[in-house]
């Protein structure tokens, strides 16, 4: 059943995970300063399924489970379940006051994605599709917080896995009775405060391999055996949060998960050896998960607008044409992540296992439209907030009995923005465009769904070029010859 914040705290505190951060062991995440701030923000979402004013948006009524169920959880047959997801997003980044990516339902789609390749999983045992449709329907019913383990420390990628360090990606070191055995390291960001994960292959070089023991995808609990989340150190507690509203409240932890001969019971083994199960999932992963992801930078764009939008007018320069013009440039880059999505549902698409998938082509060039332009729209919020977000003193010398008197007099524009709301603003535009949490959220934004060139293979899979190719085929004239085999498309 859906769970309360609490009950999600009390499973972080009574389990066996070993969390270190800055060379310490970190006892207890829900109250370490560092890892606070996120499992309150994804406590309070577990809340917002229960509290009458949010309940409606955040669940529904599971016919299987004959119990509300989170809505971020339901398998998609419809396109009115992906209009209840998105709006579902949105009321929790407006309840929250900004922008949180992997808190379960940008992630449990790529068991879905897993799900339409069960033909190919039966290949090798149907055991293994067995597995991943008895965990989807764990994860409807018992409302874990659920990630994925995603990248590799990879190594020297001039060379095969098995000419170094085998360690360096993710394998099977024993084939038990009740199991496998694992030893590797991933990367997953909130995985030191979520409850299980989608461990999943990264690309490999298996060659005409039909069988690895690096090809292996499983449920992993995050309190097992063996497992050990060493953790970057956070952003928030580092400076006021005055100063920091933003990395104070949503900096997502990321984490170098290490497997030192984790077990892994077959019950939740979801396939292992097959490389061409490997290679499928890696190419459909995000059929389903990118929706949510691209509908998160739809909400930065939202904060860099506003931002941006709040500083011209405050000084009278929103005005002028050219400042209209940079504004608009913003709102393009908006309103086609926007187009984007709205598209993709209404042209989606039935999957390969009879769910609705939004529209792949339109998807994927929506995400790469979102990614690559990203860094571009941050720099032109930075130039229409102006060079004050670089300049600006901390919140302390605004308080201060004698510097604060200096403060007021040089950052009160009028009697409508007094230097409180001034200094408020900048701060605000500071994190979200120029601070240390700024870069680093630009840099997860441009990889968090694999890089760059994968997000054009993925829109190089799914365009439909016959239908260019049939256009100037037949305003050129040309034979049916050109297309090799001499017939006509």
């Amino acid at each position: 059943m859906i769970r309360t914040g609490e009950q999600y705290r009390e499973s972080l505190r009574n389990d066996a995970r070993e969390v270190w951060m800055n060379g310490e062991r970190v006892t207890d995440v829900t109250t370490h300063p560092m890892f606070k701030p996120l499992v309150d923000v994804r406590a309070r979402i577990y809340d917002m399924q229960h509290d009458e004013k949010t309940r409606d948006v955040m669940t529904y009524q599971d016919e299987g489970a004959n119990e509300p169920c989170a809505i971020g959880l339901k398998l998609p047959y419809s396109q009115q379940d992906w209009h209840d997801k998105r709006k579902a997003v949105d009321t929790v980044m407006n309840d929250v006051g900004g922008v949180v990516i992997r808190v379960g339902d940008e992630t449990i789609g790529e068991m879905w994605s897993l799900w339409d390749g069960k033909d190919v999983l039966n290949e090798v045992d149907p055991r293994f599709s067995v597995n991943i449709e008895r965990h989807i329907y764990d994860a409807i019913r018992h409302d874990p917080f659920h990630v994925s383990a995603n990248t590799d420390p990879k190594g020297d990628r001039s060379k095969r896995p098995q000419d170094q360090d085998p360690d360096m990606l993710v394998h099977v070191v024993k084939e038990r009775d009740d199991g496998i055995v694992i030893r590797g390291a991933k990367y997953e960001t909130a995985a030191a405060y979520s409850n299980q994960g989608f461990l999943k292959p990264t690309i490999a070089n298996w060659g005409d391999s039909k069988l690895s023991e690096y090809a292996v995808g499983a449920i992993m609990r995050m309190d097992a055996p063996g497992v050990k989340h060493i953790c970057r150190t956070g952003f928030a507690g580092r400076a006021p949060a005055e100063d920091y509203p933003l990395s104070s409240r949503f900096d997502e932890v990321d984490t170098i998960v290490i497997l030192d001969n984790v077990f892994i019971p077959w019950e939740d083994v979801l396939f292992y050896q097959h490389t061409r199960a490997a290679s499928f999932i890696r190419t459909t992963l995000h059929r389903y998960s990118a929706f949510p992801f691209v509908q998160r930078i739809l909400t930065v764009a939202d904060m860099m607008i506003g931002a941006a939008m709040w500083n011209v007018k405050q000084t009278g320069l929103d005005k002028q044409q050219a400042v209209q013009e940079k504004l608009a440039t913003l709102a393009v880059y908006r309103e086609g992540i926007n187009a984007h999505l709205t598209a993709s549902i209404a042209m989606a698409e039935k999957s390969p296992n009879g769910l609705l998938m939004p529209n792949q082509s339109l998807l994927f060039t929506g995400r790469v439209h979102a990614c690559s332009n990203l860094h571009h729209m941050m720099h032109i919020a930075r130039e229409l907030c102006g060079g004050q977000i670089c300049v600006t003193p901390d919140a302390a010398s605004f308080e201060h009995e004698e510097t604060g008197k200096w403060m007021q007099k040089y950052y009160t524009i009028n009697e409508n923005w007094i230097a409180d709301d001034r200094r408020k603003l900048l701060a605000f535009a500071r994190d979200l465009l120029n601070s240390d949490y700024a870069g680093h959220r630009l840099t997860f934004q441009l990889f968090a769904q694999s890089p760059p060139f994968a997000h054009l293979a993925a829109v190089y899979r799914n365009f439909d070029f016959e239908n260019c190719l049939d256009f100037v085929q037949n305003s050129a004239g040309l034979s049916d010859n050109i297309r090799g085999d001499g017939s006509a498309h």
